[in-house]
């Protein structure tokens, strides 16, 4: 199992457009992916659970992945947060 830790950093939170990329790039891993954001956790490849966290500016979120891909799927998830929350 990997996982690590993020800080969000967008004005806006995770939005709506984010999220929508997110779920595109966690659907491409075949690894469990869950977000995490005070003790509540999400399947990642869920739109809908994702904006149910209500993550904005300054909220740390949790991500883990589980599987065969894990350590690409977080490579890739945690590059895609830097860059775009």
């Amino acid at each position: 199992m990997k996982e690590f830790k993020y800080v969000i950093t967008d004005t806006e939170g995770i939005h709506a457009r984010p999220a929508g990329e997110l779920v595109k790039l966690t659907k491409s891993f075949s690894s469990n992916i869950k977000l995490t954001k005070d003790g509540r956790t999400v399947d990642a490849k869920k739109l809908i659970a994702i904006m149910s966290l209500g993550a904005k500016k300054g909220m740390e979120v949790d991500f883990t992945f589980e599987g065969d891909d894990e350590d690409a799927a977080c490579e890739a998830v945690s590059k895609f947060m830097t860059e775009n929350l």
